[in-house]
């Protein structure tokens, strides 16, 4: 009658959901054949057992989730309580690959990717260097490579990437030294 698919499953607690649900799914199955609606009409044949699935399908699922909890397999997740990361209130429809890059610390194989990294560590880079010049000039060096990146027609993920304003980042800079006490 209900056919699931027998997998090597060894869990009892799996196979006590699908046991239960094939139950339920039985009752309900003799319920509405009790009621006449046993046989709908050939049209909405194939719906009514496909909704049937869904909701047998729904139902292992929650009965499963509910036994995890109960077993305390959710308990002390490393983000309990804390706002999800990576989350926030624009769409960027790139974000599985730029979690990616970050996550794996991939560097050299994409532009965007050797970019985003370059940004993230330039405003480290910059302090490290003693004179004003080299300041400008490393600013204008990253600037430059972020427009040639823009400008290539290679596939991959698009450069988000902002340039710089070579005058802010100098005063940046020395509003830096400042503060660490090197005039």
């Amino acid at each position: 009658m209900f056919r699931r698919r027998r997998d090597k499953d060894t869990d009892p607690a799996r196979r006590a959901a699908h046991y239960q649900v094939d139950r339920e799914a039985a009752a309900e199955a003799a319920a509405a054949e009790e009621v006449g609606e046993g046989a709908p009409d050939e049209a909405a044949a194939g719906t009514g057992r496909t909704r049937r699935r869904m909701d047998d399908r729904a139902l292992w699922v929650d009965t499963v989730v509910d036994q995890a909890i109960r077993r305390g397999e959710f308990d002390d997740l490393p983000l309990e309580g804390k706002p999800i990361p990576g989350l926030r209130g624009t769409h960027d429809p790139d974000w599985w690959l730029k979690n990616l890059v970050e996550r794996e610390q991939i560097t050299g194989v994409l532009p965007a990717g050797q970019l985003r990294r370059d940004d993230a560590e330039l405003d480290e880079t910059l302090d490290r260097e003693p004179e004003e010049a080299r300041v400008r000039t490393i600013v204008e060096e990253f600037n430059a490579r972020v427009v040639d990146a823009r400008r290539q027609l290679m596939g991959g993920p698009p450069v988000v990437t902002p340039t710089r304003d070579v005058e802010r980042e100098v005063q940046r800079w020395r509003d830096r030294r400042r503060a660490r006490g090197i005039y």
